[in-house]
């Protein structure tokens, strides 16, 4: 039973949490206590604002506290909260996929208005999206665009059921399949859009990250072999089989990529057509056409 004692003013809660962050050197100390206190009290930031003499109850005085303990430790905001907004969209996190982060919505803005003219030409538009942990990338582009339907292939069974879950709550099932590939293994057809955000961290980097992510991302979601590289060697060379008549392929990239990126896809047949960098002004998407046109 939790103890009565615990409950507290929202005021104070707020600002304990705020000071227990910052006194472990957690960075963004008072912007993750405020999500923190907020998702775990069930208040906004204006009640926090207008009422903070407001009573908390301990038991959720309780769930915050444990929540604050997790971020201490280094578990990421967002894994604690169970959930990540992308492109608009909630998404729902597990142990085995990514977070969807905000650099990856460049990949998704970089490919939108090209299926939109491929839907104006063709009247749909099939995806195929590789490695697709919770979903995000996929079913961020299915709710712009209502005339396309998505394949997400991934090797991990939780992460299928993750994006599968997210399908169901934004309302896109009927949409969206999902598919255990290991990376085009198991998919047959074409496509008239490849995407993949896929793993293109160097073994010996993994090393090196924030704990945030060395310590709670899935390894097999972050390691892109002894150069970072294989995965896109290996979506390279077998893209041609599975892409329609003027298609693309769109993928994510490491700032630092960009020129071993685009030539894998030269030698494969694939010129560039679009670089795009994301809101830190680094190289973050390269989209490949076969025909060299898109």
């Amino acid at each position: 039973m939790i103890d009565p004692a615990l409950a507290s003013t929202l005021g104070a809660l707020h600002r304990d949490a705020r000071r227990r962050l910052e006194s472990a050197g957690i960075d963004g100390a008072a912007f993750d206590a405020r999500l923190l206190v907020e998702h775990f009290t069930a208040t906004t930031r204006a009640e926090a604002i207008s009422d903070p003499a407001r009573m908390i109850d301990a038991e959720a005085v309780a769930a915050a506290d444990a929540a604050l303990t997790r971020r201490i430790v280094g578990e990421p905001v967002h894994r604690i909260l169970g959930f990540r907004e992308f492109h608009g969209l909630r998404f729902s996190l597990s142990a085995e996929t990514l977070e969807p982060r905000p650099d990856t919505e460049t990949l998704v803005d970089a490919v939108l208005p090209l299926i939109a003219q491929m839907v104006e030409r063709h009247g749909a538009c099939r995806i195929l999206d590789l490695g697709t942990g919770t979903g995000a990338i996929a079913l961020a582009l299915l709710a712009a665009v209502p005339q396309a339907v998505a394949v997400g292939a991934d090797i991990s069974d939780d992460a299928l059921a993750t994006a599968l879950r997210n399908a169901r709550d934004l309302g896109l099932s009927e949409r969206f399949a999902a598919t255990k590939s290991d990376w085009f293994g198991a998919i047959s057809g074409q496509f008239d859009v490849i995407v993949s955000n896929p793993p293109y961290i160097s073994s010996a980097e993994i090393k090196t990250l924030q704990k945030e992510v060395r310590d709670f991302d899935p390894l097999r979601a972050l390691d892109g072999g002894a150069d970072g590289l294989d995965a896109y060697r290996v979506i390279a060379r077998e893209s041609a089989s599975h892409l329609k008549a003027g298609g693309i392929v769109a993928v994510e990239i490491g700032s630092s990529q960009n020129t071993d990126v685009t030539g894998i896809f030269h030698n494969a047949g694939f010129p560039v057509v679009t670089a795009l960098r994301d809101l830190g002004g680094n190289d973050r998407v390269l989209v490949f056409a076969r025909d060299g046109k898109a």
